[in-house]
């Protein structure tokens, strides 16, 4: 084997290949994760011209640059959840077997309206069980969260699909493993031994950036019971001198990173690491203008400078979506509800009683039953009715059962964030259909403007026939353009009656089965969709810190608030509270990860520190980098 120009992570992994070992590569932040996986691809197909390669990764942006490195008609990349379908979604008969059977577990997370369902369920389903953007169990279709546990219960079940999968693919590759679900970790380490068949399994990641919930996070059983061997890759390819130092001291699992061999490495000037520049800022408040007066950066190029903080609800009111943002996610109203329920289950879960709620209630008669209860004190009716009684009187009126079943999300709002405008969307957005349809709009102005009539032709139900309509298409655009002012519902009635955007039927139903959250929406003036349009189309400099992670800026500027989410501390990690591990463990990572994205320049500002905390930042940043503002 010529191993010319190969690194030597690869060669060792290269050896456990032909030992037949499953293997993991783990390496910090910058270190060329996707480099080595592209060189493995390509020298095991090199190797075994007659086998075929899966790899998964995260990301359909992962999968193209996959893709693009490697072309080759062995090679099959796609994001883990396509991977799993492609693999099951042939089998239907078992396929409704065992979504009954995961409907009928109470362990399971897969529910159906009915509750407990007969295993004749899915029988009638013309299509089968399908896998689609949204969830409705009772009509066969699945999202997914499903698709995971689904496919770990086929698996585990039908010891031949271990077998199939085996021939198919003689080699299956997990990129950013730790984020995988361990349904996942569990199907292709535990239930594919079930068949006596050989194939390779291979893991690429950094357990210290598992920053996501309902994650794997690490492979350590795996790897102290023998399954997986692991391989570190030491080297440091994208941050300076400056950021790696610190980056090392953050780590806690002992892996320490150098500074690349290769001259032609991102962080490399003249045969010679960049030292960069790393600064802990702080003052008694946070002044954005301030600091950005004094950091000089060009916070108008998203894709140079980032500003990151922990919560969108941090970020809404410097991005201008603050009152968008407070209906998605603090309604007072849906805030009670969710207590009220939220007691019923306790008293369940500790056998107490809860008072009865007879049929035909409603919403306020609940209330009222509630109301000495131990509800939190901010949510009683009575402050309620005395700071937003014109929400409490749209709902006080419906049924218990009708208010119940009402959802609002946050996560449909402001899923699916770009860093920059060149980023892709992901498949699998969790954006609700009245902000999809906002987004419709929005979209035909920004191509039209931008002369990318393609995508604006794409997107837009306007006929142009004559050069009149396009006089009149210019016009419409305009005016819908200049109606920031305006209500959110006059622009979509104006783009639906200028032919922009029609009003469909998903927006329609939406009015209809989310009233609620479409008459508080609608009154909010269009400007506040356009902030949030720019904020997640990746014009702005701000992100949250774990929608960052894989990505990397010349300028990083992390703001140290918790956000009120009592998840994580930043006092704790500078006072390295062990009484408070798993909080301190979740900060330790999203630090980690939001320090190591600076190319160039990465500063830290903290409100009002007290002195271990400054103790602890000298030890990290240095004396000479402690900076007041």
């Amino acid at each position: 084997m010529d191993q010319t120009g190969l690194e030597p992570e690869v060669i060792r992994i290269l050896e456990l290949v032909a030992e037949g070992e499953n293997f993991l590569l783990s390496g910090g932040a910058g270190s060329g994760k996707t480099y080595s996986l592209v060189q493995v691809i390509k020298e095991v197909i090199r190797e075994n011209p007659g086998s075929r390669v899966a790899c998964m990764t995260y990301t359909n942006t992962a999968v193209k640059e996959i893709e693009h490195r490697v072309d080759h008609k062995n090679l099959s990349v796609s994001t883990i959840h396509d991977f799993l379908w492609d693999q099951i979604h042939p089998f239907q008969k078992e396929l409704k077997r065992e979504l009954v059977k995961l409907i009928n577990d109470e362990n399971s997370r897969i529910t159906a309206p009915e509750g407990q369902v007969p295993d004749t369920y899915f029988d009638a389903l013309e299509e089968g069980i399908t896998y689609k953007e949204w969830t409705r169990v009772a009509k066969g279709e699945i999202s997914h969260d499903e698709v995971l546990e689904l496919a770990n219960a086929m698996y585990r079940n039908y010891p031949l699909l271990c077998s199939i999968l085996k021939d198919k693919f003689s080699f299956i590759f997990v990129d950013e493993y730790q984020d995988t679900h361990p349904f996942v970790v569990e199907t292709l380490l535990v239930h594919l031994r079930q068949s006596k068949k050989k194939n390779i399994i291979g893991f690429f990641g950094d357990a210290m950036q598992a920053i996501y919930e309902d994650v794997v996070g690490n492979l350590n059983i795996y790897l102290e019971s023998g399954v997986v061997v692991e391989v570190q890759k030491a080297q440091n390819r994208r941050n300076p001198m400056s950021v790696s130092t610190l980056a090392n001291r953050l780590r806690t699992d002992g892996l320490v990173q150098e500074p690349s061999t290769d001259e032609h490495a991102p962080n490399m000037v003249d045969g010679q690491v960049k030292q960069g520049t790393i600064r802990f800022c702080y003052a008694d408040v946070y002044n954005e203008e301030k600091i950005r007066a004094f950091l000089e950066w060009d916070f108008n190029n998203a894709a140079q400078t980032k500003e990151l903080y922990l919560t969108h609800n941090l970020i809404a009111p410097k991005a201008g979506f603050l009152a968008l943002m407070e209906i998605y996610d603090r309604d007072p109203v849906i805030g009670l509800k969710k207590d009220i329920l939220k007691k019923i289950r306790d008293n369940e879960k500790n056998g107490r009683e809860s008072p009865e709620i007879t049929e035909g209630m409603t919403f306020d008669q609940v209330v009222n039953l509630f109301q000495l209860k131990n509800i939190k004190r901010e949510l009683k009716k009575d402050i309620l009715l005395a700071t937003a009684p014109h929400l409490y009187a749209e709902l006080k009126d419906l049924p218990w059962e009708e208010v119940r079943k009402i959802y609002i999300d946050k996560e449909a709002l402001i899923d699916d964030k770009k860093q920059d405008v060149l980023d892709e969307n992901r498949k699998g957005s969790k954006r609700d259909y009245l902000v999809k349809h906002l987004f419709k709009i929005q979209d035909t102005i920004y191509y039209y403007k931008q002369k990318d009539y393609r995508e604006f032709l794409k997107r837009t139900q306007f006929k142009i026939r004559t050069n009149a309509d396009k006089t009149k298409l210019k016009e419409c655009i305009e005016k819908l353009d200049g109606m920031s002012a305006s209500t959110i519902e006059e622009v979509i009635n104006y783009a639906h009656e200028s032919g922009i955007t029609l009003i469909d039927d998903k927006l329609e139903q939406f009015r209809e089965a989310s009233a609620y959250l479409y008459n508080r929406v609608k009154l909010l003036p269009y400007s506040q969709f356009q902030y949030l349009y720019r904020y997640l189309e990746g014009f702005t400099p701000f992100s949250t810190q774990h929608k960052i992670k894989g990505a990397e800026f010349d300028n990083v500027l992390v703001v140290m608030d918790n956000g009120n989410w009592s998840d994580y501390n930043f006092e704790y990690l500078f006072t390295d509270r062990a009484d408070k591990a798993s909080v301190l463990e979740r900060t330790q990572k999203i630090f980690y990860v939001c320090c190591t994205r600076a190319k160039e320049n990465l500063v830290v500002f903290y409100v009002a520190p007290g002195a271990a905390v400054l103790q602890k930042a000298r030890d990290w940043f240095g004396a000479e980098n402690m900076i007041w503002v």
